[in-house]
Protein backbone atom coordinates (compact mmCIF):
# COMPACT_ATOMS: atom_id res chain seq x y z
CA UNK A 1 0.00 0.00 0.00
CA UNK A 2 2.76 2.24 0.56
CA UNK A 3 3.93 2.21 -3.02
CA UNK A 4 -0.01 2.99 -3.62
CA UNK A 5 -0.30 6.02 -1.80
CA UNK A 6 3.41 7.39 -2.76
CA UNK A 7 1.98 7.09 -6.67
CA UNK A 8 -1.14 8.82 -5.65
CA UNK A 9 1.13 11.47 -3.61
CA UNK A 10 2.88 12.26 -6.97
CA UNK A 11 -0.02 12.30 -9.54
CA UNK A 12 -1.72 14.60 -7.14
CA UNK A 13 1.29 16.46 -6.77
CA UNK A 14 1.58 17.05 -10.59
CA UNK A 15 -2.30 17.55 -10.72
CA UNK A 16 -1.14 20.75 -8.42
CA UNK A 17 1.53 21.79 -10.54
CA UNK A 18 -0.04 22.05 -13.54
CA UNK A 19 -2.39 23.82 -12.03
CA UNK A 20 0.41 26.21 -10.81
CA UNK A 21 1.71 26.42 -14.35
CA UNK A 22 -1.47 27.39 -16.25
CA UNK A 23 -1.84 30.08 -13.81
CA UNK A 24 1.69 31.61 -14.49
CA UNK A 25 1.60 30.94 -18.22
CA UNK A 26 -1.99 31.83 -18.50
CA UNK A 27 -2.11 34.88 -16.16
CA UNK A 28 -3.53 37.39 -18.43
CA UNK A 29 -6.24 34.96 -19.85
CA UNK A 30 -7.55 34.07 -16.58
CA UNK A 31 -7.23 37.12 -15.27
CA UNK A 32 -9.64 38.60 -17.77
CA UNK A 33 -11.92 35.67 -16.58
CA UNK A 34 -11.30 36.29 -12.61
CA UNK A 35 -12.30 39.60 -13.21
CA UNK A 36 -15.43 38.75 -15.24
CA UNK A 37 -16.64 37.09 -12.11
CA UNK A 38 -15.99 40.38 -9.96
CA UNK A 39 -12.59 39.01 -8.51
CA UNK A 40 -11.20 42.29 -7.12
CA UNK A 41 -7.47 42.76 -8.40
CA UNK A 42 -7.55 39.39 -10.74
CA UNK A 43 -4.23 39.43 -11.74
CA UNK A 44 -2.66 39.66 -8.59
CA UNK A 45 -5.40 36.76 -7.12
CA UNK A 46 -4.61 34.72 -9.76
CA UNK A 47 -0.97 35.02 -9.53
CA UNK A 48 -1.53 34.60 -5.31
CA UNK A 49 -3.88 31.10 -6.26
CA UNK A 50 -0.97 30.13 -8.67
CA UNK A 51 1.87 30.37 -6.04
CA UNK A 52 -0.94 28.28 -3.89
CA UNK A 53 -0.78 25.77 -6.19
CA UNK A 54 2.80 25.08 -6.49
CA UNK A 55 3.48 25.36 -2.66
CA UNK A 56 0.79 22.73 -2.43
CA UNK A 57 1.74 20.60 -5.04
CA UNK A 58 5.76 20.41 -4.19
CA UNK A 59 4.32 19.61 -0.55
CA UNK A 60 2.54 16.70 -1.57
CA UNK A 61 5.38 15.49 -4.07
CA UNK A 62 8.03 15.75 -2.05
CA UNK A 63 6.10 15.20 1.39
CA UNK A 64 7.24 17.80 3.39
CA UNK A 65 5.56 20.07 5.48
CA UNK A 66 2.49 18.61 3.93
CA UNK A 67 0.05 20.09 6.61
CA UNK A 68 0.58 23.60 5.56
CA UNK A 69 0.71 22.70 1.77
CA UNK A 70 -2.60 20.77 2.13
CA UNK A 71 -4.12 23.45 3.50
CA UNK A 72 -2.87 26.07 0.82
CA UNK A 73 -4.25 23.92 -1.49
CA UNK A 74 -7.76 23.81 0.75
CA UNK A 75 -7.46 27.74 0.89
CA UNK A 76 -7.03 27.82 -2.43
CA UNK A 77 -10.52 25.54 -3.56
CA UNK A 78 -12.60 27.36 -0.97
CA UNK A 79 -11.99 30.84 -2.84
CA UNK A 80 -11.75 29.60 -6.30
CA UNK A 81 -15.00 27.58 -5.88
CA UNK A 82 -17.36 30.04 -4.39
CA UNK A 83 -15.92 32.63 -6.00
CA UNK A 84 -15.74 31.16 -9.76
CA UNK A 85 -18.09 28.66 -9.56
CA UNK A 86 -20.67 30.10 -7.99
CA UNK A 87 -22.92 27.99 -9.85
CA UNK A 88 -26.12 29.35 -7.99
CA UNK A 89 -25.96 32.68 -9.12
CA UNK A 90 -25.78 31.29 -13.29
CA UNK A 91 -29.07 31.88 -15.04
CA UNK A 92 -27.92 30.17 -18.45
CA UNK A 93 -28.28 26.24 -18.26
CA UNK A 94 -25.26 25.53 -19.74
CA UNK A 95 -23.31 27.47 -17.89
CA UNK A 96 -24.95 26.46 -14.84
CA UNK A 97 -24.35 22.98 -15.44
CA UNK A 98 -20.86 23.78 -15.89
CA UNK A 99 -20.37 25.79 -13.43
CA UNK A 100 -22.30 23.18 -11.30
CA UNK A 101 -19.33 20.33 -12.29
CA UNK A 102 -16.26 22.62 -11.43
CA UNK A 103 -17.88 23.19 -8.70
CA UNK A 104 -18.19 19.55 -7.41
CA UNK A 105 -15.09 18.59 -8.61
CA UNK A 106 -13.43 21.25 -6.24
CA UNK A 107 -15.85 19.85 -3.03
CA UNK A 108 -14.42 16.38 -4.12
CA UNK A 109 -11.01 17.48 -4.24
CA UNK A 110 -11.11 19.83 -1.15
CA UNK A 111 -12.31 16.28 0.59
CA UNK A 112 -9.62 14.34 -0.62
CA UNK A 113 -6.94 17.28 0.51
CA UNK A 114 -8.84 16.80 4.36
CA UNK A 115 -8.41 13.06 3.83
CA UNK A 116 -4.97 13.35 2.95
CA UNK A 117 -4.47 15.21 5.55
CA UNK A 118 -5.90 13.04 8.19
CA UNK A 119 -3.93 10.36 6.87
CA UNK A 120 -0.64 12.41 7.21
CA UNK A 121 -1.25 13.47 10.66
CA UNK A 122 -2.18 9.35 11.16
CA UNK A 123 0.88 8.58 10.01
CA UNK A 124 2.86 11.18 12.15
CA UNK A 125 0.98 9.79 15.55
CA UNK A 126 1.58 5.90 14.34
CA UNK A 127 5.01 5.98 12.39
CA UNK A 128 5.00 2.13 12.35
CA UNK A 129 1.11 1.25 11.15
CA UNK A 130 -1.82 1.90 13.38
Amino acid sequence: MQIAFFIGRIIFGLYWLRVAFNHIKHVDMLAGYAGSKNVPSAKVAVIGTGILALLGGFSIILGLYTTIGIILLVIFLVGVSFKMHAYWTVTDTQAKMGESVNFMKNVALAASLLIMLGITQAMWMYPFGF
